[in-house]
């Protein structure tokens, strides 16, 4: 397992399985300590993105993801 410059207390990812109003498996998304994990639900592999990525992309204004209000 490789050294990562952030860490979870325990366990080493969290992974949620996102499903639609049918049951339907939208995708997984899987979260380490170094990123961010996303599988379409008909894929068998996983598209990655390094956490610095993913601050970089989520809180550039170009995406219009917005604050949560709490």
């Amino acid at each position: 397992m490789p050294k990562y410059s952030n860490e979870f207390a325990s366990p080493m990812y969290r992974e949620e399985t996102i499903r639609n109003q049918e049951g339907k498996t939208v995708g997984t998304v899987r979260i380490k300590p170094s990123g961010v994990l996303w599988k379409p639900g008909a894929g068998s592999k996983y598209y990655s993105v390094s956490l610095d990525k993913f601050t970089q992309w989520i809180t550039d204004p170009n995406t219009n993801a917005t604050r949560t209000k709490s």
